[in-house]
C-alpha cells in the first residue's frame, strides 16, 4: 500500500496547554466503518483497504475496520470477509475492531482472527426498533451471549450506545434512561463503553452530567469513550467537556465522514483532523501525524468525488496548494 505525502508543514496551531486535561488521548478512528457505511455508491474493497493502511501510516492505532452485519442491513459493508484479510499486513499493526450484531456476526469475525469486537445498543426504544427491530431489553438479551462468547475467546468488547443525548422520534433522552442501558452493557462484560450523540444534539453541560451519573453508578471514566456528531457544530466543545471530566478515548472519523442509515437527521461524525488540531494546540499527545492524516482524507474525498467536510482538511489542503504549484 502506498503512503500519502503530507501537506506543507505548518507551525500552527501554537501549543498552549490548559489545566486539568489528560496528557494523552487515544483516538478511536471510525472512518472506514461508520464513515463509509452510509455511502450510496459502493466503495471498492481495495479502496477501503488502502484507506485503512493510510490511516495506520498516519499514526492511528485503533481503526474500526468494518461490520459483520447482514449485507441487507448495510450493503456498503457486505465485503467484510474480503476486506479484513487485506489488513493483516499493516506494520505496526493497529487494533482493528469490528462490529458484530449477533452470534452469527461474531462467528464470522472470529473466524477471520478479529480480536476486538463491538456490539451496538440503543438508549431509546424507537431507535432500537429502527436499528435492530427489537426493544431495548430484547437487544440487550441478544448481546449477552455475544459478549460472553467473545470474552471466553479473550476478545476485547466495546459496547456502543446510541441516542445518549437525543432521539429523532422521542426528543430529549432522560439521563437515567441512558445510565440504565449503559450499566447493563458494562455488567454483561463489555470492556469499554462508547457514548453516542447520534444526531448531534448534545451540549457540554449535558455531557458532563451524564458522565457524572455514570460514575455514580459505578461506570469508571477510564472505561468510557465519547462519540459525537457535529450536526449543530458542538462536537469539539462536547469533546472538551468530556476531556475535562477525564475521558481519554474519543471517537472520530477521518475527513468528517459518516452518518447513520437508520437516523436520517444524523450528519457527519467529528472529523479526526479537527480533533487532532484542537488536541495538538492543547499539548495533548495523540501519536497522529496531522499532515499525513489530512492527505489521507483529501485522497479519500477524491475517491468519493466530493470535498471533505472537515474544516481542517479544507484549510490545510488550501494552504498547501500554492506551495505545491511553485
Amino acid at each position: 500500500m502506498s503512503t500519502p505525502a503530507s501537506p506543507a508543514p505548518t507551525a500552527l496551531p501554537m501549543v498552549v496547554p490548559a489545566q486539568d486535561l489528560p496528557p494523552r488521548v487515544r483516538i478511536h478512528e471510525v472512518g472506514a466503518r461508520d464513515g463509509l457505511q452510509n455511502e450510496k455508491a459502493t466503495v471498492p474493497t481495495e479502496v477501503k483497504a488502502e484507506f485503512v493502511h493510510r490511516l495506520a501510516a498516519a499514526g492511528l492505532t485503533t481503526i474500526e475496520a468494518t461490520s459483520f452485519v447482514h449485507p441487507k442491513w448495510v450493503p456498503q459493508l457486505a465485503d467484510a470477509e474480503a476486506l479484513f484479510p487485506l489488513l493483516q499486513d499493516i506494520d505496526p499493526r493497529p487494533h482493528l475492531p469490528v462490529l458484530v450484531p449477533n452470534e452469527r456476526g461474531l462467528d464470522r469475525a472470529l473466524a477471520l482472527g478479529a480480536r476486538r469486537v463491538a456490539v451496538f445498543a440503543s438508549a431509546t426504544e424507537s431507535f432500537a426498533k429502527a436499528n435492530l427491530n427489537r426493544t431495548v431489553d430484547e437487544a440487550l438479551a441478544m448481546f449477552e451471549p455475544v459478549v460472553a462468547r467473545a470474552k471466553e475467546g479473550r476478545a476485547h468488547v466495546r459496547g456502543y450506545l446510541s441516542m445518549c443525548f437525543g432521539d429523532p422520534w422521542e426528543g430529549a433522552v432522560p439521563v437515567h434512561q441512558v445510565v440504565r442501558v449503559a450499566k447493563a452493557l458494562m455488567d454483561m462484560g463489555c470492556d469499554e463503553l462508547s457514548l453516542g450523540d447520534t444526531i448531534g444534539v448534545a451540549t457540554p453541560g449535558h455531557v458532563q452530567t451524564l458522565l457524572a451519573e455514570l460514575n455514580e453508578e459505578g461506570v469508571p471514566t477510564n472505561a468510557i469513550g465519547v462519540h459525537f456528531h457535529d450536526t449543530y457544530g458542538q462536537a469539539l466543545s462536547n469533546t472538551l467537556a468530556a476531556l475535562q471530566h477525564g475521558v481519554t478515548t474519543v471517537d472520530a472519523s477521518a475527513g468528517g465522514l459518516g452518518g447513520c442509515p437508520y437516523a436520517k437527521s444524523a450528519t457527519g461524525n467529528l472529523a479526526t483532523e479537527d480533533l487532532v488540531w484542537m488536541l495538538q494546540g492543547l499539548g495533548i499527545e495523540t501519536g497522529v501525524d496531522l499532515g499525513r492524516l489530512t492527505a489521507t482524507s483529501a485522497w479519500m474525498a477524491e475517491q468519493l468525488g466530493r470535498p471533505s467536510p472537515s474544516r481542517t482538511v479544507r484549510a490545510l489542503v488550501k494552504t498547501a496548494q500554492p506551495l505545491q504549484e511553485q
